[in-house]
């Protein structure tokens, strides 16, 4: 079963893409070198996404540990809050289209107006005309 890994790089002081021009062929070369069948990168509206894809998860392991890796991953322009590592595909994979808001309910909205009542006809069975049973209801 193949075996994601995902890096994300944020936007720091500087943007992401000089880390990826920096960096990029260097662990993607690591990554084929290891066993990586598969590899695709995105840019995003916060950073960079760089996506492999190995035939086990030793071979996983084994490139997560390499100097170069380790390296290149100590350079994010944010070290702080700019880098998320993890299992299976991420940044690409979410919703074409985002999500529209919803509206926001409305406090003090008006009120729908009452129903008109209904008109009733009373059938008499003495015979009577309908007039004197309008009349007398």
């Amino acid at each position: 079963m193949p075996e994601w890994l995902t890096v994300e790089v944020f936007d720091g002081d500087v943007p992401a893409s000089g880390w990826r021009r920096a960096h990029e062929n260097a662990l993607i070369e690591a990554a084929v070198i290891n066993g990586a069948s598969f590899w695709d990168r995105h840019s995003t509206r916060w950073g960079v996404v760089l996506e492999l894809v190995f035939d086990s998860d030793e071979r996983l392991e084994r490139y997560r540990t390499l100097p170069v890796v380790r390296a290149a991953l100590d350079a994010v322009p944010d070290r702080a809050h700019g880098l998320l590592v993890y299992r299976g595909r991420g940044g690409g994979s979410g919703a074409l289209v985002p999500r529209r808001p919803r509206p926001r309910p409305a406090a003090g909205a008006a009120a729908l107006p009452e129903p008109a009542p209904d008109d009733h006809l009373r059938l008499s069975s003495d015979g009577g005309s309908p007039a004197a049973v309008l009349a007398g209801y």
